[in-house]
């Protein structure tokens, strides 16, 4: 990775809290498909072919099909095993949640009188984003100390280490590390002045003696974002459909990590044994977009769509608690102290925060989405008993480097998170997800499979991200009522950076991520 753009991430480091870095944006706006048991089970390709209340998540032009009132309810459950490779070791862990596919109600209505014959309302919930997960990782590392990132963030900052400690204007994990004598001073050779480096590293850096250290990462999320829509569409004489929504997204996530280094070297005397950091954060908040869309159908069988998703703006709450335990064996930090010889030192967040954990307030605002998609209607007829069945497919594209952080005071300073959203613009690019689907229809029964693709968002080729879904379903509808079962296999790839450094290329780990979600939606006409 360039050296300007990983120094650019070290400065995010710099503030009290929990820093934002760019996977933070990334993860509100890289969503697997969600809908009914029936959208999941054709992958998610919905954008023309309408008759389904998560029209409101993807075009909500589709809703003026309905010419009844529906109401439809689906409860999910997904299970997700993650499998990490980090520096050539192997590791995996599992996860498994319940979750909400889209419910609600619509409620249809012709007009006679009008040559916008067909109109419709609804209202509907949805988890568009689930954040359930476990990813661990291990591996021996003989290039590089986490407690690095925090030493250069201590050494950029000019301030003497005692300073350091209590200044707001270094990260708390810089300053647990000072504290805990994971970043210390030594006198390197060739050089007059003391620097600051990370602990771990001091013998390779001092003596040249061997470094080798064992690392592992943990990390426990949960929660999801649950976004409640409201939409209206109407057709003109079942040729033009124009539609709309409104969504207002409810973000719930919590994050458990802890990462380990420990000396390999089996060296019991070189000033380090281990460190351990432990964090605990919350992301809480609520959003609004607006979704438009249209659908043509110049003749029975075809039908053509185009929706614009607006960008989600968001105003968001972090909390943020940690700790951080540092084991330096016999190390004496200060000459003028001969018998002062720490051995395990721990620190947290409340002991530099005057006992509280830390929050802050921000905005962001993620990328416009726009989706182009076609429908083939096999049998085309008003009455949808004599439909035999569709091929449907979507086209998106998301720009996910757009994404844009900012200050929620109007008159505080934003130079921070202009330094994340550079990071971003540096990180991320635009992508496009692709999903097909059908359903073949066998009087009462219908049968569906579905395929979709999420394009990697990462700009540097070395880093490789992606998502696959392939999908089926079953349905049933008789007599106003209807039941569908759909099943979603995922196959996702992606990165974790356990830490970033200034003036090295950064270690990461290789995330692939095999997960199943068993969706039912029922429902039924009033």
């Amino acid at each position: 990775m360039k050296n300007t753009f990983l120094l650019v991430l070290v400065s995010l480091l710099s503030i009290t809290s929990f820093s934002q870095i760019p996977e933070d944006a990334l993860k509100f706006s890289w969503f697997r498909p969600t809908g009914t048991a029936r959208v999941q089970g054709i992958g998610g390709a919905m954008g023309s072919l309408g008759g389904d209340i998560s029209a409101n998540y993807v075009n909500p032009a589709g809703l003026a099909f309905f010419k009844t009132n529906d109401f439809v309810i689906t409860p999910g459950f997904s299970m997700l095993t993650n499998k990490s490779t980090f520096r050539g070791d192997l590791a995996s862990d599992q996860k498994s949640a319940f979750s909400l596919g889209t419910s609600g109600a619509v409620f249809g209505f012709n007009d006679k009188y009008s040559r916008w014959n067909g109109k419709a309302f609804s209202i509907a919930v949805s988890q568009i984003a689930n954040f359930n997960s476990n990813i661990t990782y291990s591996g021996k590392n003989n290039f590089s100390s986490y407690g690095e990132q925090y030493a250069a963030e201590v050494a950029g900052s000019g301030l003497s280490l005692d300073d350091v400690i209590n200044s707001p204007s270094v990260s708390f994990q810089s300053r647990m590390a000072v504290y805990s004598f994971l970043a210390d001073t030594t006198t390197l050779a060739g050089k007059s002045s003391p620097d600051v480096v990370s602990l771990a590293m001091r013998d390779n850096l001092k003596n040249g003696g061997t470094f080798l250290v064992n690392q592992q990462n943990n990390i426990q999320s949960k929660g999801g974002i649950t976004e409640i829509a409201v939409g209206f569409a109407a057709t003109n004489q079942d040729k033009i459909y124009l539609g709309g929504s409104i969504g207002i997204p409810i973000v719930n996530y919590e994050k458990h990590s802890v990462f380990r280094e420990s000396d390999a070297t089996g060296n019991n005397n070189n000033n380090f044994n281990y460190s351990e950091l432990t964090e605990n954060a919350t992301t809480k908040g609520i959003g609004v977009n607006v979704k438009l869309g249209l659908i043509f159908k110049p003749v029975e069988q075809l039908r053509l769509g185009l929706a614009v998703h607006s960008p989600t703006m968001y105003g968001l709450k972090d909390t943020y608690d940690a700790s951080m335990t540092t084991d330096v064996e016999e190390y004496i930090p200060y000459a003028d102290k001969p018998t002062y010889k720490p051995h395990t030192t721990t620190v947290d967040v409340r002991t530099l925060n005057g006992g509280q954990i830390s929050s802050y307030k921000y905005n962001l605002v993620n990328p416009w989405r726009v989706l182009v998609s076609g429908s083939y209607v096999l049998s085309e007829v008003e009455d949808v008993k004599k439909q035999k069945g569709f091929i449907t497919a979507d086209i998106e594209y998301v720009n996910y480097k757009s994404n844009k952080y900012s200050i929620a005071d109007e008159n505080g300073d934003n130079s921070y998170y202009d330094n994340v959203n550079k990071a971003i613009k540096d990180y991320y690019k635009g992508a496009f997800n692709f999903r097909v689907g059908g359903e073949v229809k066998f009087t009462t029964i219908m049968a569906r499979l579905g395929f979709a693709y999420y394009g990697n968002p990462y700009k540097d080729s070395e880093l490789k991200g992606r998502k696959m879904f392939i999908s089926g379903g079953l349905g049933y509808r008789n007599k106003g009522m209807f039941i569908d079962l759909a099943y979603v296999y995922g196959l996702n790839r992606d990165i974790s950076f356990p830490y970033r450094l200034p003036d090295k290329a950064n270690t990461f780990a290789l995330v692939k991520g095999n997960g199943s979600n068993i969706a039912i939606t029922g429902g039924f006409k009033f």
